[in-house]
């Protein structure tokens, strides 16, 4: 019995070797066929009049040929199965493009025959020519059929650099549950901070940015009345903030560390500043000042100065013409201001070094009801950008003797038309109430703007940019809607 069940044993144990044996041998005999539509021989598969390429072949091909094939693109990983492929012919079909990395792993290729094709010199085919500058294998001599850029070039021709595939956007990042009216960031103590006038609730809110949760949070508040600007200046490592108010007076507010509070130090004469609009701050010959634009008929723009010890008013400007925004700028090196008005055209001053305050200079002719005016540079000239609530806005370049148009924008609604730098690029954002908000992009070779993105914020009053962390934040702010925060984010259309 027990000889018995030992032989049955030894009998179970072989014949689960012999099956395993029998399999493996199956696997190993059964190889890719060739496929429908393609003849093969010892070496080579040509395949004709197919829709789409086959994702395998027999082991011993090296040489893959298509022809007269009725396909316009191919996917991506289309030859993984074919590594050791010494040629593969793509000619003459309808391609356009190729999908990245392709020919990846297939490192015993020799040739790659891709003539006879409509392949467009974009930045999804970039990757095609760094593969090329890298790979041993030979690729025949092929044309490029668009864009304009390099129609007719040769695509072996062209260099990584060739291509300018990096791109930009605003992506919405944190909205903020508050209206506000003006935006400033600055930067004090080492760490960035931005401030936001709330009109309606009458507060300078104060955010800071959190490091670990990379979001903007709650830092401090100031509250005062009808609230319309916060401006933060800092002099000899002290904080100041200037609130200006509709009603109530305005006032200058310093931080104290020691209390980690602010404390109001100084009412602003409320006999010249009736309705204040905006401010500047700025420095001449390294002494600190700054400017309230006045909107009221019987106030006027203020150049205010530091002692010291204090502000005092330095210089009147402008008697009741209802200032709405001033703005400090250097032209041909000199300081200057501009002063855009709603009851006459924007006025120039320039700055007297011996007199030591501004001398009226001259004005922008036909240039009635501008809101405001920002300035902005590329490479060492100057343009400036003219907000207009009804007609057009304005972009104008200094020429050296006068403010030229360069290019107009199509405006209704407009308070805000603000240029913005970033690295190499430069934006202009015009907000509207009545319409979604426009950002324009500079074009070198143009001169101009073009149009680059539409951003949704309600009723946007101010824009101003913050960078944090290798990072760069767009705060705009909403005078009817949700404060936003946007990222400008880098986008390599190469990867797609």
């Amino acid at each position: 019995m027990g000889y018995g069940n030992k032989t049955l044993k030894e009998c179970t144990v072989l014949l689960c070797v012999a099956t395993i044996l029998l399999l493996a041998e199956s696997r190993r005999v059964k190889q890719p066929r060739c496929p429908a539509s393609c003849t093969c021989t010892k070496d080579n598969a040509l395949c004709e009049n197919i829709r789409s390429v086959p994702h395998s072949f027999p082991p011993d091909v090296f040489s893959l040929s298509f022809l007269k094939s009725g396909f316009t693109q191919i996917t991506g990983g289309s030859f993984l199965h074919s590594p050791a492929l010494h040629l593969l012919s793509l000619a003459y079909n309808n391609l356009g493009t190729l999908p990245k990395d392709v020919f990846k792993g297939m490192d015993a290729l020799v040739k790659v025959d891709l003539k006879g094709n409509n392949l467009e010199c974009d930045c999804k085919l970039k990757w095609l020519v760094e593969w090329m500058h890298t790979t041993n294998a030979m690729v025949d001599q092929i044309h490029c059929s668009g864009p304009s850029l390099f129609q007719g070039k040769l695509i072996n021709d062209l260099v990584p650099g060739s291509f300018d595939c990096i791109t930009a956007e605003f992506a919405s990042y944190q909205p903020l549950m508050f209206e506000s009216i003006s935006v400033e960031s600055f930067t004090f103590g080492m760490d960035t901070f931005v401030v936001f006038a709330q009109p309606f609730t009458g507060t300078c809110s104060f955010l800071e940015w959190d490091h670990v949760e990379t979001v903007f949070r709650t830092y401090d508040s100031i509250q005062s009345t009808s609230t319309v600007v916060c401006k933060p200046m800092v002099i000899d490592n002290q904080l100041f903030i200037f609130v200006a108010q509709l009603f109530g007076g305005s006032h200058i507010y310093k931080r104290d560390i020691s209390a980690n509070k602010f404390i109001k130090i100084q009412d602003i004469d409320i006999l010249k500043i009736r309705k204040p609009n905006d401010i500047e701050t700025f420095l001449i010959d390294g002494e600190s000042f700054f400017v309230i634009a006045d909107s009221s008929k019987a106030g006027y723009t203020t150049v205010y100065k530091w002692n010291g010890n204090g502000f005092y008013s330095h210089q009147s400007l402008h008697l009741w013409y209802r200032d709405t925004d001033v703005e400090y700028l250097e032209i041909s090196g000199k300081p200057h201001l501009i002063l855009a008005s709603s009851s006459q055209r924007p006025v120039v001053y320039q700055w007297s070094k011996s007199l030591k305050q501004f001398d009226r200079r001259t004005d922008i002719p036909e240039m009635e009801d501008v809101f405001a005016v920002k300035h902005f540079k590329v490479k060492s000239e100057l343009f400036i950008c003219l907000t207009r609530f009804i007609g057009d806005s304005k972009v104008m370049r200094w020429d050296g003797a006068m403010f030229k148009e360069v290019q107009t924008m199509p405006s209704r609604g407009s308070m805000v038309f603000q240029p913005v730098s970033i690295g190499n690029w430069q934006y202009a954002i015009l907000g509207s109430d009545y319409s979604l908000t426009q950002v324009y992009q500079w074009d070198l070779k143009r001169g101009q703007f073009v149009h680059f993105q539409d951003l949704n914020i309600q009723a946007p009053r101010a824009f101003s940019l913050v960078s944090i962390d290798n990072r760069e934040f767009l705060l705009a702010s909403s005078f009817r809607g949700k404060t936003q925060i946007y990222e400008h984010i880098m986008i390599d259309l190469s990867n797609n």
